[in-house]
């Protein structure tokens, strides 16, 4: 199997294009010039040369230092250089410096992209075709929730040449029930090459308090004042980047800054949210016309385009209360607010690479890892569980908290009205195939290389094209071998032409695919299987769009191309066996109750004992719609207080702890608490609290000291998919307090003695 770069795979002749084309640049000669350089070299079979740049023998040029900044959730419209009226100037002038794509394409979820974009082949094939909390077992090889030995990373074919690697801020490539303290490791980012790491494992995380992970430790959030994760990761990554510079400056670096913004909770101070006082109160439709009639303005996107009717369940702002008008502007004004302060991170790591002479030979790449999210549905969300077990948030509910808006106090996400409009101007949304879903914006800043300052470049991208490319201008070849495994080859296709040459081909076909939904991009045109969850795919309704003159897919030609759509349909079928898409499965939420036969995860019995590290949620004891009990010997004192297990924070989780001499333990759904109080035990005893449903998400609870019953609740509505986003604790409750009793009480250490806690499973 030929494991090179697709790049690298051309004819001599090719070959010589692509570098020559680049030395061109650092040299200054013209197109003309290097042209006449390519023929000369083709036909000499000798390096390329010209007067002002010149290779000894032996001698390389310098590789370049490589960023990837990434954020999450973010839209192809919220950047000032795509359109928005949000202050991004940092990242307009890496736009400016740089250029901007406008047919750039992800996946429809955040854990495929970022695989893709680390190791340059398509998700399905190296074991991340959806979100890596989905382990769906050895029966589906395409979601193991990690990226497999046979696709190195950028960091370990980087760490051949010489590279030192670090990444910071969101992972999520690896299976959540293996991000344990205890490992296993090596689907963390030190065992996929990193040097160095420090950020969240997880999807998502509280930007005030995040479960910290430092290469393979968790760590406590540094006690500092008004710390926010966002400017944590950069002023990490600003020591990596000084340490580095001042220590190895011989050598170049790779970094990959992946933020948590914008994805929930969008939490940031309340002065950047007053930055946009008054911004959003002529509502959605006014905004998404504004930034659709700029994009137009700035070429992003082509004066014939329509702009796409309002998403279904998004009500025009005129027929909105004056209730719903004032709390949801305020949910964009905070998510505003928070991609400015992302904006000021990026622009702080971008004067700092400046300040220790790297900024002009590193190259910068810039993209969000999919469309923005409708998971706050019609009223936005402030309760990050909630919305992820699908669970209604009233409006009242909603406005309520309105004071807490940006705060550690809510976990907000805007309303699907918002979403549509950082969309703008496609339909729908995250998750689907739709050009909402994967087209996001790309800006690629290197100035030794690109001359064509702040143009727009309109050729068809995939996210799994980035890393060929890094390699194709590094003049990096992909080794046979990693750690003694063989290595599949890229499937990306490098796009470092487009540097220098406005028309340069593009990409010709790139398949989609992720749970269930489908679709295939092929030399302009796409077609989409619209599937519903459950029924069988041969059911699904495809539609047909010509993107190169409809590119916000108004237009179902699907009735009057039908011989187009079956040759894409056959294509789609092609690309699914050659890429190892099937078997396919239709899961959404209920992907998080799937439990690998081969996880450690997949036991009846746990036995925890205090000291443990913070276990992350998706590592615990799985007890969604399961008889369960939770055992805990004890030695206490008359007078002894704290948490003996707790799992969850305020939004939603569970806690058994004793206060005040009272045993309590608590259920908390998010919207209401599930409560059983006794009085507490002194000395050698046994606490022990079991469940058992009665009913799908329903069941009673029983409360048991030393194997007397104390007390009983009904617990009429228990989580679906996910109890928290954080996790377990032994002996105290860090991070968030699970209940408000306890919430002034700091970690609330139990100051008796836990022998050890036993969860046993039915």
């Amino acid at each position: 199997m030929d494991n090179r770069l697709k790049v690298l795979n051309k004819s001599p002749f090719q070959k010589v294009t692509v570098f020559a084309s680049v030395l061109a640049l650092l040299s200054g000669c013209s197109y003309k010039n290097f042209m006449e350089q390519e023929v000369k070299a083709e036909s000499n079979k000798t390096k390329v040369t010209n007067e002002n740049v010149k290779q000894k023998e032996g001698e390389d040029f310098p590789k370049p230092n490589i960023v990837y900044i990434v954020l999450d959730d973010s839209g192809f419209s919220d950047l000032g250089s795509y359109g928005s009226e949000i202050q991004t100037p940092n990242l307009d002038w890496l736009a400016e410096n740089g250029l901007r794509y406008n047919n750039s394409h992800v996946t429809p979820v955040c854990s495929p992209t970022r695989a893709a974009l680390l190791t340059g082949r398509n998700p399905h094939d190296i074991g991340m075709s959806t979100v890596a909390n989905f382990d769906m077992g050895p029966e589906y090889p395409n979601k193991r929730g990690r990226i497999y030995p046979e696709a190195g990373t950028i960091a370990e074919v980087l760490k051949e040449e010489g590279y030192n690697s670090y990444t910071l801020g969101k992972w999520h490539l690896a299976p959540s029930h293996q991000l344990t303290p205890a490992g296993p490791y090596e689907n963390w980012p030190l065992g996929k090459g990193f040097d160095r790491f420090y950020g969240i494992l997880e999807d998502s995380s509280d930007q005030y308090k995040p479960e910290l992970v430092q290469d393979n430790s968790f760590i406590d959030v540094p006690e500092k004042e008004n710390y926010h994760f966002s400017e944590d990761i950069v002023d990490k990554a600003n020591q990596y980047v000084t340490d580095h510079a001042s220590v190895n400056p011989e050598k170049p670096f790779f970094l990959n800054l992946a933020f948590g913004a914008q994805h929930q909770p969008v939490q940031v101070p309340e002065e950047y949210i007053k930055k946009y006082d008054g911004v959003y109160d002529e509502g959605w439709d006014k905004i998404r016309e504004q930034r659709f009639k700029k994009q137009k303005e700035l070429g992003i996107i082509p004066e014939d385009a329509v702009l796409t009717p309002l998403n279904p369940g998004v009500k025009p702002w005129d027929q909105l209360t004056e209730v719903e008008k004032e709390t949801f502007t305020l949910f964009q004004e905070t998510y505003a607010g928070f991609l400015t302060h992302t904006d000021e991170q990026i622009g702080r790591f971008i004067n700092h690479l400046r300040s220790v002479e790297e900024l002009d030979n590193t190259m910068i790449v810039f993209l969000s890892d999919n469309g923005a999210s409708a998971m706050g549905k019609a009223t936005g969300s402030i309760n990050h569980t909630m919305a992820y077990n699908d669970m209604p948030e009233t409006l009242d509910y909603v406005a309520e908290n309105i004071d807490n808006f940006g705060t550690d106090k809510a976990k907000v996400e805007f309303p699907a009205g918002w979403a549509q409009v950082s969309n703008t101007p496609f339909k729908l949304y995250k998750s689907t195939m739709y050009e909402a879903g994967i087209r996001t914006p790309l800006i690629v800043y290197y100035p030794k290389a690109i001359k064509d300052k702040g143009a727009i470049r309109n050729q068809y991208v995939h996210v799994s094209d980035i890393t060929p490319t890094v390699y194709d201008l590094a003049g990096i070849q992909l080794p046979e071998e990693i750690k003694g495994v063989k290595q599949i080859p890229l499937q990306g296709e490098s796009f470092a032409d487009t540097f220098v040459k406005a028309d340069a081909p593009d990409k010709k076909t790139q398949y989609y695919e992720n749970n269930g939904q489908r679709a295939i991009y092929h030399d302009g045109w796409k077609a989409i299987a619209r599937h519903t969850k459950g029924q069988e795919y041969e059911n699904d309704v495809w539609e047909l769009y010509h993107l190169a003159k409809d590119p916000t897919e108004t237009n179902n030609l699907a009735a009057k191309e039908l011989k187009k759509l079956k040759e894409l349909q056959k294509l789609w079928d092609k690309e699914a066996k050659k890429y190892d898409v099937l078997p396919m499965t239709d899961i959404m939420g209920d992907g998080f109750l799937v439990v690998p036969s081969d996880s450690n995860r997949n036991r009846n019995t746990f036995t925890f004992y205090p000291g443990m590290s913070l276990l992350p949620e998706g590592a615990t004891p799985f007890i969604i719609n399961r008889s369960y009990s939770i055992t805990v010997p004890i030695s206490r004192e008359a007078g002894g207080e704290g948490v003996l297990v707790a799992l969850g924070n305020y939004e939603s989780g569970y806690t058994l702890y004793i206060k005040d001499d009272k045993l309590v333990y608590e259920y908390n759904i998010g919207t209401k608490d599930y409560r059983i109080e006794s009085d507490a035990p002194v000395g050698q005893s046994t606490i022990r609290y079991e469940f058992n449903p009665t009913d799908l998400h329903k069941g009673i609870g029983n409360l048991y000291i030393n194997g007397n019953k104390t007390g009983e609740v009904t617990i009429d509505q228990t989580h679906k998919f996910k109890v928290s986003f954080e996790g377990l604790d032994i002996g105290r409750d860090t991070h968030y307090p699970v209940s408000t009793v306890y919430q002034n009480k700091g970690t609330f250490e139990f100051t008796g003695e836990i022998e050890k806690v036993i969860y046993e499973l039915k």
